[in-house]
């Protein structure tokens, strides 16, 4: 058991939480969420140690082992991929070291054998003989190839790399297992293979996430990070979203009712305080006023923006059509072959590979960001896209002084300072903020910038790539509903199931032997056995889903 007594952490005069007194016990999964800021990475790091809490205590049951998954994707470039699997159990992982290193030396005395032997004896209540095998059936489960096993972590990509850091934690199935977004640059195998280890895994799970559908599948618990306090709830994240929206709902409804009461008592003060013959009246109603319990909500930190793609014209029959399209990247070899695309009215299109650069080489060419290129493209006369590129970096390159209104109104017909304060105000910019420099935005910050872009330019058609990159939860919702209710066309990639699965009617795979195209949803492409009999062949290796 882990047990959060009383902790508090306080940063100068900022408290970010204060009075937390948790219980995380064996065979749940607890996921973590709050607004950016809010503090889950920092109280994670309270839970494992590496940083200090102002106050209270971190309680572990004796014995028990805690593992963290690395952040430092650079920590183990230097030694190899099994050995820093194995390092994940550390106690084990030095027996090993220690008892080969007096098994090498020639010179070893007889209190190092007998060192040896103790530490043999350790070594297999351990089960330390199988932590090879182990290690090994782990990093295939996660996709990594037996052939990289041996090589050093620097030689590998940076997948690899995670799901190398990933198997780490997961080694030697540790009593306590913290993760901060295990699923980024995950592919949907390793995901869904995460997914189903987790939901088995009978020891307590503590993961900071983003992904709304990985805490929906492994979460037992909720542990919401808001108000400056952290609060645990039973259910997975769907079951705490829908009951939070319901509960505030109510508190709105009640609080609608009690405010129209004060209001009436504060215009009957303002009529006739003044009045001689009414002013004990007055006084009275000023008490009531003083007394009149009104339930506030409380002002949570989180902020949804307002996301909503408005088309200016309704698009006609022809959208998009793709012939021959090919394109190499710059070292020459070969992303995508003799394309050929239809998009019909209505299409939410959802593309996938296991190639990134080929998606976005796709994307670059269909928002005309790329010409060299072969084949072509042409969309219809009442089309008139616009792109989110997983790359924005070019569109805040530029004068980097230049404030956030001046930014936006480069893109706006309306030039007038009050509408573009107005549009920055719905995506979570205001008062002050509107005045941050282009330079130093974050990178949910930017892509917020590039969605009020977007929106200003009320397209009919839209090319996202990746658009959730930087984003929190409470903007990818808001992301969400507002692809769901667009009207026109939309063709994106995405490592977010919820959106790929809520979004999309088409899903188009890029391989490296031809396209697969499939007119169904995300999960039901996954699941198909008629498209992983299609992904194997393509791929020409078994893809397990």
């Amino acid at each position: 058991m882990l047990s959060v007594n009383d902790v508090a952490l306080q940063f100068g005069k900022r408290v970010l939480f204060d009075e937390v007194n948790l219980k995380f016990v064996k065979g749940n999964c607890y996921g973590v969420i709050g607004a950016n800021g809010a503090g889950k990475s920092t109280f994670l790091k309270i839970l494992s140690g590496e940083i200090e809490s102002t106050r209270g205590r971190i309680e572990i049951t004796p014995g028990e082992r805690m593992a963290v998954l690395s952040q430092n994707h650079f920590a183990f470039d230097q030694f190899p991929v099994l050995d820093t699997v194995i390092m994940g159990h550390r106690r084990l992982y030095d027996i090993m070291q220690e008892k080969n290193a007096i098994y090498d030396n020639p010179h070893a005395t007889e209190a190092d054998s007998m060192r040896a032997a103790e530490l043999e004896g350790e070594f297999g209540e351990m089960n330390g003989w199988m932590a090879e095998s182990d290690a090994a059936e782990l990093l295939s489960n996660l996709g990594v190839h037996e052939s990289l096993h041996y090589k050093l972590v620097k030689e590998l990509d940076g997948s690899e790399r995670v799901k190398v850091l990933l198997a780490q934690a997961l080694f030697g199935s540790p009593d306590i297992l913290l993760m901060d977004e295990p699923t980024n640059d995950l592919d949907v195998e390793t995901t869904d293979w995460l997914c189903d280890f987790l939901a088995d895994y009978q020891n307590i799970v503590i993961v900071v996430s983003h992904d709304r559908h990985f805490l929906d599948m492994v979460c037992t618990h909720v542990v919401d990070v808001d108000f400056g306090k952290i609060r645990m709830f039973t259910g997975n994240y769907t079951f705490w979203y829908e009951s939070s929206q319901l509960l505030t709902r109510q508190m709105a409804d009640k609080n609608k009712k009690v405010e129209q009461k004060r209001q009436e008592m504060m215009d009957f003060i303002a009529r006739f305080s003044a009045n001689a013959s009414k002013s004990k009246q007055a006084t009275s109603r000023k008490k009531a006023l003083e007394k009149l319990n009104l339930e506030d909500m409380q002002v949570s930190m989180r902020k949804y923006p307002y996301i909503a793609f408005k088309p200016e014209r309704d698009p006609g029959d022809i959208i998009l059509e793709v012939e021959n399209l090919t394109k190499r990247n710059e070292a020459g070899e070969l992303l995508f072959d003799n394309l050929f695309l239809r998009f019909n009215k209505g299409e939410k299109i959802a593309v996938l590979s296991r190639n990134a650069q080929a998606v976005s080489a796709l994307f670059n060419i269909l928002s005309g960001e790329d010409t060299d290129f072969e084949g072509r493209f042409q969309y219809g006369q009442t089309i008139s896209p616009q792109y989110l590129p997983n790359d924005n970096s070019a569109y805040f390159s530029g004068d980097q002084d230049m404030n956030l209104i001046d930014w936006l109104r480069q893109f706006s017909k309306d030039k007038d300072e009050h509408f573009i304060r107005g549009f920055l105000g719905r995506m979570l910019f205001g008062g002050e903020e509107v005045f941050k420099r282009s330079g130093v935005l974050s990178g949910g910050e930017k892509v917020r910038c590039m969605m009020s872009k977007i929106m200003l330019a009320n397209p009919n058609f839209l090319i996202l790539d990746e658009p959730t990159n930087h984003l929190d939860l409470e903007s990818i919702t808001a992301l969400n509903n507002g692809m769901q209710e667009f009207s026109g066309n939309i063709i994106f990639s995405s490592h977010d199931y919820q959106i790929l699965d809520s979004v999309a009617n088409r899903i188009i795979e890029i391989t490296p032997n031809g396209l697969i195209d499939q007119n169904m949803n995300y999960g039901e492409y996954i699941h198909s056995e008629k498209v992983r009999n299609m992904r194997a062949e393509m791929y020409e290796d078994v893809v397990k889903v």
